[in-house]
């Protein structure tokens, strides 16, 4: 799975790598970016800006929007099947910008890591999202990261992994519409060296959100990357 992120560069970076507008008003990087918050995503429905959306995907014909917090992932194997996806995935795709994400390895302490693509470089993850309407009509947009099988150089720390599309695959999963196209994308990354190394469990907390969180955490002395 993907239970938290890292988006904390410049917006200035995600404009230029991925040739959208980012108004510095309203994006702010962030360490630990977490499950419930709004953050920031490239939506197929208006691709040249950065939108702000609930992590948590709340089906659009749900009754009760508690559901989200269960939907914060979306298994690329049964997406297609799913009710809770599959419209989403034909009609509603997104890119979720990052910079490194974290998973707890099964061990006797829990241990987040912190994994990222070799150079720290900018990536994308796949992913959905959906409008949902409240008994008054206000409206909520949310969105869920795919996830797929994890590589054997990190499947140590946690079998799951998000999706993370090559450079060349992103306009494709925004604008596609053949659908064997479209999942012949959800698959492990390939394309590059992955990275990772232990971090504090102040990532843990959300309310945590500093680069402190992102450093080398070396038996109680942390070294930052």
């Amino acid at each position: 799975m993907c239970g938290r992120f890292q988006l904390s560069v410049k917006g200035k970076q995600i404009s230029e790598r991925f040739n959208i507008d980012v108004f510095d008003e309203l994006y702010r990087p962030s360490y630990n970016c977490a499950p419930s918050q709004k953050l920031p995503v490239i939506t197929n429905e208006d691709s040249g800006k950065l939108s702000f959306l609930k992590w948590g995907l709340i089906p659009f014909w749900s009754k009760d929007p508690k559901v989200g917090f269960r939907n914060i992932n979306t298994r690329a194997e049964t997406i297609v099947e799913k009710p809770s996806f599959k419209q989403a995935f034909q009609k509603r795709r997104c890119l979720i910008p990052s910079n490194g994400f974290y998973e707890w390895k099964k061990d006797t302490n829990k241990t987040p890591y912190r994994i990222f693509l070799k150079n720290d470089d900018l990536y994308a993850m796949a992913g959905i999202w959906e409008t949902w309407k409240d008994a008054e009509e206000r409206e909520t947009h949310t969105f869920s990261i795919i996830t797929t099988a994890a590589i054997p150089t990190i499947s140590n720390i946690h079998h799951r992994m998000p999706v993370i599309l090559a450079p060349e695959d992103e306009h494709k999963w925004l604008h596609e519409s053949d659908k064997d196209i479209l999942q012949n994308l959800l698959v492990p990354y390939t394309f590059g060296t992955i990275e990772s190394y232990p971090v504090s469990k102040k990532v843990n907390f959300p309310k945590n959100n500093n680069p402190e969180i992102a450093m080398e955490d070396l038996g109680g002395q942390q070294l930052l990357f």
